[in-house]
């Protein structure tokens, strides 16, 4: 599954998300994971290109010295020797853009201590002319400094009719760092020497997958923070349980029981802590109801008492007066009057044989009897309720034995169970003895027992609170622990989902790139024997890393044991030029110093046609000292601009524009012929020299081409040609038989160009010997020279 071009990453990451099998927690973490990327800015509509660097009193640049340059796709080769300044303007351009060189970076201050000019005291300064698409006039980014220190600088950007800004306003750091287009001899070593999780980030940048990074980093980072919390408290939870396991305190060993197992009790921790205890039975909780027991109130008692007796008495006095009699009487005249009801004709007694009559009138005298004898009943019945009630009050202070403490043996059991008793009892009089004497009796039991209680847990809670203290930081771990559990599953299902998606993205967006490194490495390494296979991203954390496949006469081995300098050199380009020229960059220029290092001839041949091809949609701008670049660029017709660096005394630096090795050698000639300040005895030793090297340039051109044609190998010709001592010599490898005396070499000379060619082939040849005769104007030798070499250049 590829992702559209116009869909951004998260949304791609989202859908794929959406149909994936994680379960619904996962997912959401993920989508967490994938915060809304950052928004940059627009950017340029098209590229920058350099229309110039200039420099002064910078590194080996004295007096104010200007590179100028052709803005737009094209080859440019500063060339110069070792020490001319020709690096300078390489790292004043690095320098004035990024605002550091990578020759410095990780390095000792000593390094540094070299970037002021000797020779030049002024207040040194960089700057590059930039043209931008879109801009008529370049701007111009300038970085000038006012101290001592390399840090004290500062950076400008003028434009024509305008203010100063702030080079962060044109230069987007960001794009300088994922695109850099400076590629310097060191930087070039250090991006096969140097960290490959470094190299990993670059590449992982440019192909837009750092959102995925960043997500798998916070990802590890959550699940490092969970997974310590849950040792964190495993490694507690041992250490309080050996804490613990040193205390009699029978709640510690309720706490060790808790914690043990694979998961402690967190219920069971939460009762302990609150001082529920699991067990009835332990001395603990026996203490605690101790502590806690409430016997009879003996006050309380003995005022229930009191009243139990004095109702006692009454009801007792009551049974014994009138009022009882009363009582009775009026049930018999209550039933007699019934009677009377019953048989209204019938007067005679039923009780006395009819002696008495039990008529109108007796019925009215008894119902007014039985009024009055109610009156004197109700005390009676008072009596009796009293009492009745005054049993209840203290039967209701009679409780019975509590269950803990039943079928215990101890004195406190016996009197309770006595107390228990009292209910039992049915004469007044002794429920009120028997109550008064064992609610005192039981109530002091219970003090005291309640005291010595209470005085034995304080001594063990004063043991237990530093453990219980423990403990709650124990279980507080642990619940957070047990919280922590599933979101570390969660995150690792995430990570293991995001790593799938990401490689799948990753080799997908990585193919073009990988392609495009193999064809440079084809054409810097057309014949060697290691052939590069895929390039590829790999590993997390630290050990991210860039695969690099290579075989060896088809078989397989690491790129780096079995590559030679050269091969190394060349596949650090492989992996720089795709980057660089990667199409989101805004950056339509390429700097490189000193890439010919360590190269073969044919690997500089290969050099030369890279750059060609990627000077056709960049401006390609190559430094060096390596004259064997220039050689290929001429030899395959490459097109491309040479710039001339040479730097005088004072560290004057100049530049000249000069298309190839004769151009350059004529143009020095030029400068001693003309210079009245050169002594002439100087003059006529160096001049024939000077145009010797003029001549030899011209024909060395040809004769590589011919061996080349003749279809000898590049170590062969270079062979060939250091063996080549003569001038003459020279021109017979270039057009005749290289078998020819110097003198047939010379006939043949002046039978192609005329005697005057010979003469002059003569003449510098004696002149690098001896002094030309007198009357040999040095300016109408190097018009010969100029004359003979580009007819030689011609054919």
């Amino acid at each position: 599954m590829s992702d559209h071009p116009h869909t951004s990453l998260r949304d791609l990451v989202l859908g794929r998300l959406a149909v994936s099998g994680l379960d619904p927690a996962a997912r959401d973490l993920v989508a967490e994971l994938l915060p809304e990327p950052r928004a940059r800015s627009a950017g340029r509509a098209g590229p920058v290109y350099l229309r110039s660097i200039s420099a002064a009193g910078w590194r080996g640049i004295g007096p104010a010295a200007t590179l100028d340059l052709t803005p737009g796709p094209g080859l440019t080769v500063v060339a110069g020797r070792n020490g001319s300044g020709k690096s300078s303007f390489a790292e004043a351009a690095e320098m004035v853009l990024t605002g550091d060189n990578f020759r410095w970076q990780d390095r000792t201050q000593v390094w540094k201590q070299g970037w002021r000019n000797l020779h030049d005291h002024t207040a040194p300064q960089v700057s590059v002319r930039l043209c931008l698409d879109g801009e008529s006039d370049p701007l111009t980014v300038r970085r000038s400094w006012h101290g001592d220190g390399l840090e004290d600088s500062r950076t400008v950007v003028h434009r024509p009719g305008g203010p100063e800004q702030d080079s962060r306003e044109v230069i987007d750091a960001e794009d300088l760092a994922l695109y850099r287009p400076f590629l310097s001899y060191s930087e070039l070593g250090a991006m096969i020497n140097g960290r490959m999780s470094a190299l990993h980030d670059a590449l992982a940048q440019i192909l837009g997958l750092d959102l995925l990074g960043d997500a798998d980093n916070e990802a590890r980072a959550r699940a490092k923070k969970l997974t310590d919390t849950v040792t964190g408290a495993g490694d507690l939870i041992r250490a309080v349980s050996a804490e613990l396991s040193q205390s009699d305190d029978p709640r510690a060993a309720e706490a060790v029981a808790a914690l043990s197992g694979r998961r402690p009790d967190l219920d069971r921790l939460r009762g302990l802590l609150k001082g529920q205890v699991a067990t009835d039975g332990t001395e603990l909780a026996r203490l605690r109801r101790l502590a806690g027991l409430e016997g009879p109130d003996p006050r309380e008692a003995a005022v229930a008492a009191a009243r139990l007796r004095e109702a006692a008495a009454v009801a007792e006095d009551a049974r014994f007066t009138t009022a009882e009699d009363a009582r009775q009487l009026i049930g018999l005249l209550e039933r007699a009057l019934d009677h009377r009801r019953r048989h209204p004709r019938s007067a005679d007694c039923p009780v006395c044989g009819g002696e008495s009559r039990l008529d109108e009138d007796w019925s009215v005298h008894a119902r007014e009897q039985v009024e009055r004898l109610r009156r004197e009943a109700a005390e009676a019945q008072t009596a009796r309720e009293d009492l009745a009630a005054a049993v209840r009050a203290v039967h209701d202070l009679v409780q019975p034995v509590p269950g803990w403490l039943q079928g215990d043996l101890s004195p406190l059991t016996s009197l309770w169970y006595e107390w228990a008793a009292c209910r039992g009892l049915a004469d007044p009089h002794e429920l009120a003895d028997r109550t008064e004497r064992v609610a005192a009796a039981l109530a002091d039991a219970c003090r005291q027992l309640s005291e010595e209680a209470a005085d034995r847990i304080a001594e063990q809670d004063g043991r237990w609170q530093p453990l219980a203290l423990r403990l709650a930081e124990c279980l507080r771990e642990a619940e957070r622990a047990e919280a922590a559990r599933p979101l570390v599953k969660q995150i690792k299902d995430g990570r293991a989902w995001l790593r799938k998606v990401t490689d799948e993205l990753r080799e997908e967006r990585l193919r073009p790139f990988a392609d495009q490194s193999q064809t440079i490495w084809k054409l810097l390494c057309e014949r060697s024997s290691v052939s590069l296979g895929p390039i590829s991203l790999a590993g997390t954390a630290n050990a991210r890393k860039v695969v690099l496949d290579a075989s060896v006469d088809t078989i397989d081995a690491p790129a780096f044991g079995v590559m030679s300098q050269g091969e190394l050199h060349s596949l650090a380009l492989s992996l720089f030029l795709p980057r660089a020229t990667h199409r989101g960059s805004p950056f339509g220029f390429l700097v490189i110093d000193d890439p010919v290092q360590s190269m073969d001839p044919e690997k500089v041949e290969g050099l030369a046609r890279v750059l060609q091809l990627h000077s056709q949609h960049r401006q390609v701008v190559v430094f060096t000292h390596d004259t064997r670049l220039q050689q290929a660029i001429h030899r395959l017709r490459v097109p491309a601009t040479i710039m001339q660096v040479s730097r005088q005394t004072d560290s004057v630096v100049r530049v000249t524009r000069t298309d190839d090795p004769v151009t350059l050698a004529l143009g020095e000639a030029r400068a001693v012929a003309s210079d009245r300040n050169v002594p002439q005895d100087v003059a006529d030793r160096v001049l024939p020299q000077m145009c010797r090297g003029a001549l030899e340039a011209a024909y060395l051109e040809p004769a590589r081409r011919r061996l080349r044609a003749d279809g000898h190998s590049h170590d062969d010709i270079e062979a060939r040609i250091a063996r080549t001592h003569k001038l003459t010599e020279l021109a017979a490898l270039a057009f005749y038989d290289s078998a020819m005396a110097p003198a047939e070499v010379l006939a043949a000379v002046a039978q192609d160009h005329g005697p005057w060619a010979r003469t002059l082939i003569e003449r510098c040849n004696a002149g690098a010997h001896q002094a030309p005769a007198p009357s040999a104007a040095p300016m109408d030798l190097v018009r010969e020279t100029e004359r003979l070499a580009r007819a030689v250049q011609r054919r």
